[in-house]
């Protein structure tokens, strides 16, 4: 059964129980990692200027704490983090399904939104996953 590394698991300890709940679930079935819960104003910052984010410090959900945003990527033993589009694609359907079956209401970075349209986006952030509230 896969499970999250140390690192993976004191990334997940930044976000809200509600992501804690959800990432503990998927990863019960589907190898993953946790690239990023909260993030601090220096990094968010980094990645506003590097083209990764479209939020500065702190208008991200990531910025709060706990995070209200998690960065979840598809793990592959022996190849590590999948970028690819296609497995990221496969994966964000196994997270929303499982955030809609523990009634953990999501957003997914592929398809801000929602309205299941994934080609009308201008921005991807495929691995990014955030609470609504």
């Amino acid at each position: 059964m896969p499970k999250f590394s140390i690192q993976s698991m004191e990334k997940l300890q930044t976000c809200d129980q509600r992501l804690q709940l959800l990432a503990l679930a998927v990863v019960q079935h589907f190898d993953a990692t946790v690239v990023c819960g909260r993030r601090l104003e220096k990094a968010q910052n980094k990645f506003y200027y590097e083209g990764n984010s479209r939020l500065l410090y702190p208008k991200s959900k990531h910025n709060k704490t706990p995070s209200k945003a998690i960065d979840l990527a598809p793990y592959i033993s022996g190849k590590g983090i999948v970028w690819e589009t296609k497995q990221c694609y496969y994966f964000a359907g196994y997270v929303m399904k499982t955030a809609e079956s523990l009634g953990i209401k999501i957003r997914w970075g592929g398809d801000w939104d929602r309205d299941s349209d994934v080609n009308d986006q201008t921005f991807n952030d495929l691995v990014h996953f955030e609470l609504i509230d």
